[in-house]
């Protein structure tokens, strides 16, 4: 015989709790959000915070003593019709990444390539040449660099003694300053270096193979086989490598004496951003060329990324 229950007893009846399913979901993923807390905290407190404060202050007059004062666009109409020394930071910054970013990534596939064939050592090698990748951006490495450029410096003196030639004061001569921070930026070609040698790795030896037995010359392999699978890791190694020079800033500040100089032939644009914020107090006119630079570093990106499905070419 059922029992049916009345309808008081239906009316209080505790119906299955929401706060229930939510215990169970914490339970289950509580140790993951308590990992990811860090991030998160650092997230938004050291990332999204700080961003989304430029980009208010990127439209005030700013200068760190008073309250910001809303000026609206004017920071930005003024980078666009009065300042001289951004369309100079503008010219020198992206002259160094049309001649880094290729240049780099040339001399690290040819290491690369190199080391691909066989090498007794190889991982001692491998981390040696990886060293200036992580030794270029500090200020110890732009100080040398600034004696063996300097005109008494160690090339000049290699100049005179193995061909008799007087070199310049690579630093102090606006006509070669900038060449000098361009080959520091392709000294560093170790992690690009790294990331190709892995790619390599990844070509199977028997797509070679089937190209000898064709009669296929090692330059006909490198240029129909090696070069069209290795586009998903040159994509790759490309953007990030795009990115990073346009945020290159210790080599510029140290060997110019943050000046920019000789007669802006070294002012980039992250230099000019550090002038303006830090030598004129102009926060918010800093923030606004911040800002400008996060918009060309993405309209690069997103160029990239639309272009790549024409040059890129995946498994599939």
């Amino acid at each position: 015989m059922s029992v049916r229950s009345s309808p008081v007893e239906l009316a209080t009846a505790r119906p299955p709790a929401a706060s229930s399913a939510a215990r169970l979901s914490f339970n289950r993923n509580g140790a993951a959000y308590l990992f990811l807390l860090p991030w998160l905290v650092g997230f938004f407190g050291l990332t999204l915070g700080p961003a989304l404060a430029s980009l208010y202050l990127s439209f005030t007059d700013y200068d760190l003593i008073r309250s910001p004062n809303w000026v609206g666009a004017a920071n930005y109409v003024r980078i666009a019709t009065a300042d001289p020394k951004f369309g100079a930071a503008m010219q020198v910054t992206f002259l160094y990444v049309l001649l880094s970013v290729p240049l780099k990534l040339i001399f690290a596939l040819l290491v690369a390539l190199a080391f691909n064939r066989g090498l007794k050592g190889l991982p001692v090698y491998r981390a040696i040449f990886y060293l200036p990748s992580l030794l270029g951006s500090s200020v110890a490495i732009a100080v040398l660099w600034r004696q063996l450029f300097a005109s008494d410096g160690l090339v000049n003196m290699a100049l005179w003694q193995l061909f008799g030639i007087e070199g310049p004061s690579w630093i102090s001569n606006p006509d070669y300053s900038l060449y000098t921070l361009v080959i520091l930026s392709i000294w560093q070609f170790g992690s690009p270096m790294i990331i190709f040698l892995a790619g390599l790795r990844q070509v199977p030896a028997d797509m070679y193979e089937a190209a000898e037995i064709d009669g296929a010359s090692k330059m006909r392999q490198f240029f129909k086989i090696t070069l069209p699978l290795l586009t998903p890791v040159i994509f790759f190694n490309a953007v990030i490598q795009t990115i990073d020079a346009f945020k290159a800033f210790t080599p510029a500040f140290v060997i110019s004496e943050g000046t920019g100089g000789p007669i802006n032939s070294t002012l980039f644009y992250t230099l000019y951003l550090y002038q303006e914020a830090f030598g004129f107090l102009r926060m918010g006119y800093a923030s606004a060329l911040a800002w400008i630079l996060v918009v060309i570093i993405a309209a690069f990106t997103a160029f990239s990324f639309l272009s790549a499905r024409y040059w890129v070419h995946y498994d599939d």
